[in-house]
């Protein structure tokens, strides 16, 4: 157990945890670098170019005579995925803090370092890029200085793109993160971390023994589970998975044991014996809280159950994303869900059609709001269409967060005319160094769901970052705004929104969604509404046919005629006529300006 060593790799986004991860890989011969970013294995991580799933890997490195087991758990960045990274932390005794030295300390190496220091992580400052024409590795050591406490001398400068400093960065973790500790005559504890469904082996477990010594063929229980099986394999993390007879305290590695249905394993759960079971779980583990839910639905109804299965299935390997069944009267049946982030539902919306083959309709994403009636009864709501009748509610509360960016000072004015825009009231504003400046904000979550973060970007030119975390809820004068075609209230579109946006918003959807829905053989009316109370119409006018192209010369009462049979047929098929929605205009109404 002594020669064991857990780590993780934290880090802002593009700060090179990846590239990193594959410098360490190769300097310790685990495997061959055949292309970039070697852990990052789903089609979709490669071609945006993120981390979106946590990726343990084990490595073996001889230091000093030694030989040293080193299990290495790279992260990703992305704010949406902060809930992989706290499991992450959860398996491990040590952090890399990956910064970048051209840009410094940014608003998510902060939280994931907070995240860190909370569960006790030896943390090993590396300033990564200093290979780079625009590196300012005495600024940023300065800021992790100031950021950490720690001494000059204990910051590493590396350069994971030419390998500067990796040799280093190794007999570092060797010498500084602590052994893990635990009993190996205790009854058996193993803290399930991460779990894939595998289509032929069933569903396999990624887990830490923390306690005791689990063997192939031992019977063994999940404790909060309370179900029973045997251990057919277990092993460790390679670039593939590698069979062992046991795993002793301290090794991070996987379970197979022939589990069918999804929701029997747990993130978070503890792996005991059945002859000889732990008389606790092991505590510590945060429950996965949603901020963005939207509601998903099949295109055909016969899907539905498909659909259930696939998200099981995506659920054993994205422990953040939860669901539950709802309809609709435009949709039929589908499923409520809920995400970290909009980056979040849009990588599940493309896993779903990638992995399982899946079609969906996704709505437009909310927030959960707390409505109190008159008799001072609380129901939380997830989507508008269950909201009470307004003359019963008494008032609604909308969460807010406590928003954070870290900024150039250049662009503050931008920055704060854009969250003063979104409701912001500023909280206070501190110098992090030289030009670099820190903002707190508290933001209703509802404002920063659909197009927030893009905005920032786009007004700083990328160099803003950040980072969130719920802060309660408050009263808002909330209304509901409906959207209706031809009188019809289409359900799916309706959205919650403060009484100051609701006229403006509800102009510009109509005006989209006259740009997007096909015209027909008769005139749609396209209006928002509030209540009973019409705030904007637009009309999408019919396609017609020239009836009187074969009637030439004459009385002109022919023509007539002929145009008034004409509009007879139109009323009649007005009235039975149905106006289709398309998938675009649902994500267009999302991405309004």
């Amino acid at each position: 157990m002594k020669n064991i060593r857990n780590f993780c790799i934290i880090a802002h986004i593009d700060h090179g945890k990846s590239t990193l991860a594959d410098r360490l890989l190769e300097f310790t011969n685990t495997i061959q670098i055949t292309e970039g970013q070697m852990l990052d294995d789903m089609d979709l991580e490669k071609e945006r170019g993120i981390t979106i799933k946590s990726h343990a890997i084990q490595m073996e490195y001889q230091y000093q005579g030694e030989k040293y087991i080193l299990n290495l758990i790279d992260t990703p960045g992305h704010v949406d995925f902060s809930y992989e990274v706290s499991r992450s932390i959860a398996a491990c005794e040590g952090a890399l803090l990956v910064v970048d030295a051209s840009q410094g300390v940014q608003a998510q190496t902060i939280s994931n370092l907070y995240m860190a220091l909370e569960h006790d992580l030896e943390i090993i400052p590396i300033i990564n890029k200093c290979d780079m024409p625009n590196a300012m590795p005495d600024e940023v050591e300065d800021e992790i200085v100031e950021l950490l406490g720690c001494n000059r001398n204990e910051i590493i400068r590396a350069s994971a793109r030419t390998g500067m400093g990796v040799e280093e960065i190794l007999n570092a973790i060797v010498d500084r993160i602590p052994h893990p500790k635990g009993d190996e005559e205790a009854p058996l504890q193993a803290l399930i971390f991460d779990s894939v469904f595998n289509s032929f082996r069933g569903i396999i477990a990624y887990f830490k023994v923390v306690n005791g010594v689990i063997r192939k063929g031992d019977k063994v229980k999940f404790f909060n589970t309370g179900k029973e099986y045997d251990a057919d394999e277990v092993g460790v993390l390679k670039m593939d998975m590698i069979p062992r007879p046991e795993l002793r305290t301290g090794d991070v590695g996987y379970i197979i044991s022939g589990i069918k249905t999804s929701t029997e394993v747990r993130v978070g759960d503890t792996i005991t014996h059945i002859a000889r079971p732990c008389s606790e779980a092991i505590s510590g583990f945060e429950e996965v809280k949603p901020m963005v839910f939207a509601g998903v639905y099949p295109i055909s109804p016969e899907d539905y159950e498909n659909l259930r299965a696939s998200l099981e299935k995506l659920q054993l390997n994205d422990a953040a994303l939860t669901f539950q069944a709802e309809s609709s009267v435009a949709l039929g049946f589908g499923f409520r869900c809920g995400f970290l982030g909009l980056l979040h539902m849009e990588i599940v919306q493309e896993r779903l059609d990638r992995e399982f083959d899946m079609d969906v309709i996704t709505t437009v994403p909310n927030v959960s709001y707390n409505i109190y009636d008159k008799h001072g009864v609380m129901t939380e709501v997830h989507n508008p269409g269950s909201m009470p009748d307004p003359t019963t509610i008494d008032h609604i509360d909308e969460p807010y967060i406590r928003a954070s960016i870290i900024t150039a000072t250049d662009y503050i004015g931008p920055i704060m005319t854009l969250c003063l825009g979104k409701r912001g009231e500023l909280v206070k504003q501190e110098y992090v160094s030289g030009n670099r400046v820190e903002i707190y904000y508290d933001i209703p979550l509802g404002e920063i769901v659909i197009d927030f973060y893009d905005k920032l970007k786009s007004i700083s030119k990328g160099y803003a970052s950040f980072d969130y975390h719920p802060n309660g809820f408050r009263p808002s004068k909330l209304i509901k705004l409906d959207i209706l075609l031809n009188g019809e209230p289409v359900d799916a579109l309706s959205t919650l929104t403060h009484e100051s946006n609701a006229y403006d918003l509800g102009r510009r959807m109509c005006e989209k969604l006259k740009e997007l829905i096909p015209r027909q053989q008769f005139d749609i009316a396209v209006q928002a509404a509030i209540g009973a109370k019409i705030i904007a119409r637009e009309t999408i006018k019919q396609v017609r046919k020239d009836v009187t192209a074969k009637c030439y010369g004459g009385d002109v009462s022919r023509k007539r005629k002929l145009l008034e049979k004409q509009k007879r047929g139109k009323k009649r098929m007005k009235q039975i006529g149905n106006v289709e929605v398309p998938q675009k205009a649902f994500l267009a109404v999302l991405k309004l300006d």
